[in-house]
């Protein structure tokens, strides 16, 4: 993975509350609470080069006395974290998740300051080891085996500068790159390539499957000659590959399928890249036709609806600029529809309100 981390595990506690002052009856203050909270421009990287023991421990409440026999909160411990976080206690249970730049989660909270009920002694804090796990948050994602041109497309299409070789695994980590349009810019990621049995987590599957999640759209790659991971695997055609991508996704969190999901077929500059365009797009049309063809465990129980295919060339650039048009009227439709769905909630909450008032 090199430089770039997308798991950290770190130890959290409350601070402890201050003692309780039984002459007067005096309360202890309750210890600080540790929060985490989403920040923009803040890495996973980054917590762990500035706290590199991962121990994040809140302020003791104040002791009760004399002069203030009710004792001061002790001082909360805030981190800092990036967006599309999810929180996890050390069995893999997800207790919270931040989505949005604010968004705050009580790691740990403080222990309740010595009172009567304490026979005047303090509570310590709540303490447990988290995991944070990150999620890229993307509006489309690149998804499609190795060499299939994913890196070479990102880099057409966007100005990240991902690198770009012709052995299979190129990328390692999972580059974002922004698409820039005339009015504004939408976030692509680049996700590494996937192989067969991802979904088991062969290759580095997890890890990278994570990262479809919480993208909007997919975008699948695909190489119009087909794909042969080495001279030990079986070769596969474009409808092989798209209906094994299909498979792991599926295999791995079956939501991933109701995504809006768009085709770029590559490398459509190679000899008889047309030829096979023609026959690639009868088996797209009637996939089920096809089925005899394949072995039983490669066929997925629900295909994906491409929205839109589109044939390019990341060498000559053929159909580069026809499918950065396709991603934005998709990302678009989806936002219309996003807002649509939500004025209709909003305009049936003011109908119920106003019948309740009515009925008062």
């Amino acid at each position: 993975y090199g430089n770039f981390i997308d798991d950290l595990r770190v130890y959290v506690r409350g601070g402890t509350g201050g003692m309780g002052y039984p002459r007067l009856g005096g309360e202890g203050g309750r210890g600080g609470d540790v929060w985490f909270i989403a920040r923009e421009k803040t890495t996973l990287k980054n917590i762990r080069d500035r706290y590199p023991q991962k121990r994040f421990v809140a302020g003791a409440g104040a002791n009760s006395s004399v002069r203030a026999l009710k004792g001061e909160k002790g001082k909360d411990c805030e981190v800092h974290v990036p967006l599309g976080i999810s929180v996890l206690c050390d069995d893999g249970k997800q207790i919270g998740e931040l989505n949005a730049a604010g968004e705050r989660f009580l790691a740990a909270r403080g222990g309740h300051g010595g009172s009567l009920a304490t026979n005047f002694v303090p509570c310590k804090g709540q303490r447990r080891i988290v995991r944070l796990d990150l999620k890229l948050i993307a509006d489309v994602g690149l998804v499609g085996f190795p060499n299939a041109g994913k890196s070479s497309l990102l880099s057409k299409i966007s100005h990240a500068k991902p690198e770009i070789a012709s052995y299979a695994f190129t990328t390692i980590q999972p580059e974002l790159g922004k698409i820039m349009y005339a009015d504004y810019k939408q976030v692509v990621a680049d996700l590494p390539g996937l192989i067969e049995g991802a979904h088991a987590n062969k290759g580095m599957g997890h890890k990278f499957l994570k990262h479809v999640e919480r993208t909007k759209q997919l975008l699948l790659v695909v190489d119009i000659s087909g794909f042969q991971l080495s001279i030990k695997t079986q070769f596969r055609t474009a409808f092989e590959t798209v209906l094994l991508l299909t498979k792991e996704l599926e295999l791995y969190k079956e939501e991933l399928l109701t995504k809006p999901a768009l085709l770029a077929i590559n490398k459509m500059d190679l000899p008889c890249a047309k030829d096979n365009l023609n026959e690639f797009m009868k088996q797209l049309k009637n996939p089920q036709d096809f089925f005899h063809l394949l072995q039983e465990e490669m066929i997925p129980a629900n295909t994906l609806e491409f929205k839109d295919i589109i044939p390019i060339s990341t060498y000559s650039g053929e159909g580069i600029e026809e499918l950065k048009a396709c991603i934005r009227k998709s990302i678009d439709e989806e936002a219309e529809q996003e807002n649509e769905e939500y004025r209709k909630k909003k305009l049936l909450l003011l109908q119920t309100s106003g019948e309740e008032q009515m009925n008062r």
